[in-house]
């Protein structure tokens, strides 16, 4: 009998798993294809190499009125990088029992020492029912979130935020923040302009904050009246001088109480987060993309002066800018070699 082929065959891209069971949901196991399998480097060469597999490779129903067919089993865990569990729409033990079952043990227990493990939306229960998520701060869909409490309690659940980033495990909310999540770890691995150019070719958001609100109750804004768009778009044109709330809320002719609070209902944070995320991730650009000195685009980004960058850097990525500058200028110039 021949041996087994390999699920991956290009030994030097990241590999990404994705295991399904019955019910899953199509929407999110195609957007982690889609963000993953779009990320490449400046001359097209893919990144990541994904596949999906099941306990039980064959025909896997979804919750749409077609199944698919899952060619990989459970070996493919063994060999990735990334494991990423989507959810179902047919609840198992671990949503109902808060156990594992058997298999699905089995199979979480070939997952290699030192893999990422990710989930999206309810995939959530899977990972704590495994154990993966005590003592942690997790998130999922903020309508199962009583559920998961009950079954969970060792979890520190935060029912409010997009994705949760814990470093070898992440959790994200319902399948638009599953998006987010994917792109953010494009962006921890490759950095910003990679990430970036995945979310233009997909047309989405390049960058929405883990801690932005899963849920906003007034999602769109009621008829007739004004969206904060185009204080958004000013803002961004202008990003490299000193802003104010009220600059903005004059754009649109509002006060300052009414564009703020407009402002976060259409967003999901306030005016000056916003302002800070996109000032960081116009600093991440430039210290990829460009030799600017440090000092230049802490100008060019808004922040004033490189003390200023270098603090809010720390603060959102955990790193200084010159290091991040050492690390993806590094990776895109040995990927050009």
């Amino acid at each position: 009998m021949a041996g087994r082929a390999r699920v991956f065959v290009h030994p030097g891209r990241h590999r990404v798993a994705v295991l399904v069971r019955h019910g899953v949901i199509p929407m999110e196991l195609g957007l982690v294809h889609q963000v993953f399998g779009r990320a490449a480097t400046p001359e097209g060469e893919p990144l990541y190499d994904v596949v999906t597999c099941a306990v039980d490779p064959g025909a896997v129903r979804t919750d749409a009125d077609f199944p698919i067919h899952v060619a990989h089993g459970t070996e493919a865990l063994a060999e990735a990088d990334t494991v990423v569990v989507p959810a179902t729409h047919e609840p198992d033990e671990t949503e109902t029992e808060g156990t594992l079952p058997e298999p699905l043990r089995q199979a979480l227990a070939r997952i290699r020492p030192g893999a990422r493990v990710a989930s999206i939306c309810t995939g959530a229960f899977v990972l704590a029912a495994a154990g993966l998520l005590d003592g942690k701060r997790a998130t999922t869909h903020w309508m199962s979130t009583d559920s998961f409490r009950a079954l969970y309690p060792a979890v520190r659940l935060d029912p409010d935020v997009l994705y949760v980033d814990e470093g070898a495990v992440l959790t994200s909310a319902g399948e638009a923040a599953g998006i987010d999540l994917c792109l953010h770890i494009v962006r921890e691995d490759h950095g910003a302009a990679v990430a970036n150019a995945v979310a233009r070719r997909t047309v989405v958001p390049p960058h929405r904050d883990g801690g932005q609100a899963q849920f906003i109750r007034r999602p769109v804004p009621e008829p007739r009246l004004s969206s904060t768009g185009a204080a958004r778009a000013w803002a961004l044109r202008h990003l490299d001088r000193p802003l104010t709330l009220r600059e903005l809320a004059d754009r649109e002719s509002m006060s300052v109480r009414t564009f703020t609070r407009r402002f976060r209902e259409e967003v999901g944070v306030t005016p000056l987060r916003w302002l800070n995320q996109q000032r960081i991730e116009r600093a991440r650009h430039l210290l990829e993309e460009t030799d600017l000195a440090v000092e230049r685009i802490a100008a060019q980004a808004g922040f004033g002066t490189a003390a200023s960058l270098r603090q809010h850097f720390q603060a959102a990525l955990g790193v200084s800018p010159r290091a991040y500058r050492r690390t993806f200028r590094a990776e895109a110039q040995g990927a050009a070699a």
